[in-house]
């Protein structure tokens, strides 16, 4: 019988590993020799307040959830996210050019990043070596915005400024380059339609189409030619009716942003992809539809729940991974892999992270959302491409073909009851029991 290895994981036990028999009854899954995207990884952001949290780790606790989480024989996490100057997770407000009217960028510094955020990435390199990159400001120096504050505002729409902001992307990437750190792709702005507390900027469709066109592309592709440009995050339209309703800014979605700058072809030129996150799920499916395979996607943040880390909240993360990575996908982006209890942000704000590290036990717990990522990133290496799939479970799966031809499976079973699923895949008929309200991770060689 072919290899399988499958690993199951519910409210009340983890990553158990399972056996499938082979099946007398007919399939209720198999693929529909369709393809779409090809896989580009999964991952997490490097935060100031994650690398505080692995900071009350001794060596040997700290080295076995780098493991976990990064090497490629366990979690696998590749594809991983950074802020360019502070977010919400910082440990407070900070860009990297405070000085106001520096348009030469003369006092532009990584030097803070050196202390916590590049010792960061580096150490998840160590175990993980395929790790790319990519990185978004949450707002622009204060002095480059109106009103001159971190938690909203807009740029200040000159020549000069402009200029000066897209050159500061550019020497990031460089800076971070003379620390041996390669960023793989810069996105304009986290969630342009936010206006938050914590450090954001608000953006329109067109201004991010002119700034795209006339500013950052030409100068990324002149002097950091190998980072990609991506038009995000994009976290439009917003899911409260109320805001709807009674907010503009939240009422427009994929013709308010990426159709506005894909359409615009002296746009398109420098841009290798769309990231959507949050409200934004509603509008990949329709870029999907008008753009794939010319243009990749992406789910560049998850929604991040409410700190208390409940195997609830994780099976919604499984339902939210199935709708971006069915929309076209190529890479869904866990938000704080590791936090301290509750996982309060700067801000205030409670939210749920993959690993909890408690400073007073000085221990660490695998959180729910942590084995349904696990359930995907463990299986499906770079380069695989998603198959189509029919059948009753269809709808609850996701599945890919691996580069060395093995098939990857990540399925759930959202009844309370044990359900049987029974696979085709090379001529056999492969049976699942599948636990209650379970995720289940499978590659089949």
């Amino acid at each position: 019988m072919t290899h399988v290895i499958w690993h199951s994981s519910n409210e009340q036990a983890q990553w158990k590993e399972q056996q499938c028999v082979q099946a007398t009854s007919a399939a209720t899954l198999e693929a529909d020799g369709r393809t779409y995207q090809r896989m580009e990884g999964f991952g997490g952001c490097f935060n100031e307040l994650g690398y505080r949290a692995l900071s009350h780790l001794a060596p040997a606790d700290r080295t076995a959830l780098m493991t976990e989480l990064y090497a490629p024989e366990h979690a696998n996490f590749n594809l991983c996210r950074l802020p360019i100057g502070a977010n919400d997770y910082a440990e407070d407000w900070y860009s990297l050019d405070e000085t106001a009217g520096d348009y030469a960028l003369a006092h532009f510094s990584i030097e803070r990043d050196k202390h916590c955020l590049i010792p960061y990435i580096k150490e998840a390199q160590r175990y993980q070596p395929q790790m790319k990159l990519f990185a978004s400001p949450w707002s622009p120096p204060t002095w480059m915005k109106n009103p001159p504050v971190y938690n909203w505002g807009k740029l200040i729409w000159t020549p000069e400024n402009l200029g000066a902001y897209a050159r500061y992307f550019a020497r990031f990437v460089q800076a971070y380059a003379a620390e041996g750190v390669k960023v793989d792709q810069v996105h304009v702005q986290n969630e342009p339609v936010a206006n938050q507390k914590f450090p954001s900027c608000m953006w329109t469709g067109e201004e991010l189409r002119t700034f795209i066109r006339d500013y950052i592309g030409p100068i990324l592709r002149k002097e950091c030619p190998e980072t990609e440009l991506w038009l995000g995050t994009i976290n439009a339209p917003g899911c409260d009716y109320n805001r709807l309703i009674f907010d503009k800014w939240a009422s427009e979605d994929y013709d308010y942003f990426a159709n506005i700058v894909l359409t615009d072809e002296e746009a398109l030129q420098y841009i290798t992809g769309v990231s959507y996150q949050w409200g934004g799920k509603i509008a990949i499916q329709r870029t999907f539809e008008s753009w794939w395979p010319r243009i990749r996607l992406m789910q560049s943040e998850n929604e991040c729940g409410f700190g208390d880390n409940t195997w609830d909240y994780a099976l919604y993360v499984w339902t939210m991974m199935k709708h971006y990575i069915g929309n076209g996908a190529e890479s869904y982006l866990y938000w704080n892999p590791v936090l301290e209890p509750i996982g309060r942000s700067t801000w205030g704000d409670p939210q749920n992270a993959m690993v909890t590290v408690d400073p007073a036990s000085k221990r660490f717990t695998l959180n729910p959302d942590f084995f349904v990522m696990k359930s995907v990133s463990a299986v499906v290496q770079r380069g695989a491409v998603r198959l189509g799939m029919k059948g009753c479970w269809a709808a609850d799966t996701l599945a890919f073909q691996n580069p060395d031809g093995s098939l990857a499976l990540s399925v759930f079973n959202p009844f309370h009851e044990v359900r049987k699923l029974t696979l085709l895949h090379d001529g056999e008929t492969l049976l699942f029991p599948l636990e209650p309200r379970s995720v289940n991770s499978i590659l089949i060689r």
